[in-house]
């Protein structure tokens, strides 16, 4: 008796919220409708993409990213060994010789003698002789005799190059035969 009452009174509350849902849905739907209609989406248009022109690699001629010696100093930076511009470098702590004070483009070797057995040059430079031997300095660019000889005056000179970096050049002073 009291399983087949339990059992009506679940049958009648079953009926009664199948009735009660059928009516909340058919509400739900129609409110749904009704938002739905009213709301317009807004999208705003996708611009155009920018058009696309290519242009001609101009750089070629410049520095060399991919430089075998800038590379090599890049990789003794990184291992900590000493890079040649640590090991290249001008003596800034030395009193400055008279003759570096001139561009070598303004000096001319006029002739050559050897005093006590070693080489010596005359430089000219504005309308003066100067006696210049190995190892002394001439030029703007740190420069040091390092031959004389009958014909011309090599010199080492200690310059930056496009990375900032020392390095060395060699450059020559020629014999000038000057027409009298």
């Amino acid at each position: 008796m009291r399983t087949t009452a339990n059992l009506l009174w679940l049958v009648v509350a079953a009926l009664g919220l199948s009735a009660c849902a059928d009516s909340e849905q058919e509400d739900l739907r129609r409110w749904m409708v009704e938002q739905r209609a009213q709301v317009k989406p807004t999208v705003p248009p996708i611009t155009e993409p920018k058009k696309f022109t290519p242009q001609a690699y101009t750089e070629g001629a410049a520095f060399e990213p991919f430089n075998l010696l800038k590379l090599t100093q890049a990789l003794r930076r990184e291992s900590n060994q000493p890079s040649t511009s640590e090991l290249i470098a001008p003596e800034l702590a030395r009193r400055k010789e008279a003759l570096e004070a001139f561009p070598l483009d303004s000096m001319a070797m006029v002739g050559s003698m050897n005093r006590s057995g070693q080489p010596v040059a005359l430089v000219r430079v504005d309308k003066l002789l100067y006696k210049v031997r190995v190892g002394e300095y001439l030029g703007l660019n740190y420069g040091r005799i390092t031959r004389i000889n009958e014909t011309e005056v090599a010199l080492r000179e200690i310059v930056q190059d496009a990375a900032g970096e020392w390095i060395e050049r060699v450059a020559t002073l020629q014999l000038q035969e000057s027409a009298k």
